[in-house]
């Protein structure tokens, strides 16, 4: 987990945003998928009532999203057929492919500079519409995405295993964690 120091300049700021919250999305997807493996197999697959159904349905589009917004911004990888594919039939073989994904994103960001961050980006959705807009707040849609859809799926482990089993996801718990906020 990344503990760099400070930024000094408006610059480092912008970028570390953006590096800080493709590390926070990497420490909560552990934490969510070491959670989710507590489940049963028919608890992990039972429709819950989520947007996507299930524990397993809702890691699955978590993962086509990223995979479909990393084809858009650099124009490479996987382009999966929709938003509710099922890319893999079981938790353990999702799994790698979330850190192998998380691992990807990261690398992604960290080439990333302000003027890149503040430049316009077009992509094409899943139904061929086009769209421009700024690269940062692809980026903010990206990891907010993740946090919605993660708070899913943490609703659903703490109502068949309690809260105990869910893991704080909370940002602060990072920052803490990672050592951008201390004591003191």
């Amino acid at each position: 987990m990344p503990t760099s120091p400070l930024p000094e300049t408006l610059e480092q700021l912008v970028t570390h945003r953006y590096r800080t919250f493709a590390a926070y999305n990497q420490w909560a997807n552990q934490r969510l998928y070491a959670a989710a493996a507590r489940l049963g197999d028919e608890q992990y697959k039972a429709a819950r009532g989520a947007f996507f159904g299930s524990v397993h349905g809702t890691l699955n589009h978590l993962l086509v999203g990223d995979r479909l917004w990393m084809r858009r911004l650099t124009g490479s990888g996987m382009e999966p057929a929709g938003l509710d594919a099922i890319l893999f039939e079981t938790l353990a073989e999702l799994a790698p492919a979330r850190a192998a994904e998380d691992a990807r994103i990261s690398a992604y960001v960290e080439g990333l500079d302000v003027g890149t961050l503040a430049a316009e980006h077009s992509y094409v959705t899943v139904n061929g519409t086009r769209f421009t807009q700024v690269l940062a707040t692809i980026l903010d849609h990206v990891f907010n995405h993740q946090t919605h859809h993660r708070g899913q799926v943490h609703c659903i482990i703490s109502g068949l295993l309690g809260n105990d089993a869910a893991p704080s996801l909370d940002l602060i718990a990072f920052q803490r964690e990672s050592g951008i906020s201390r004591r003191g």
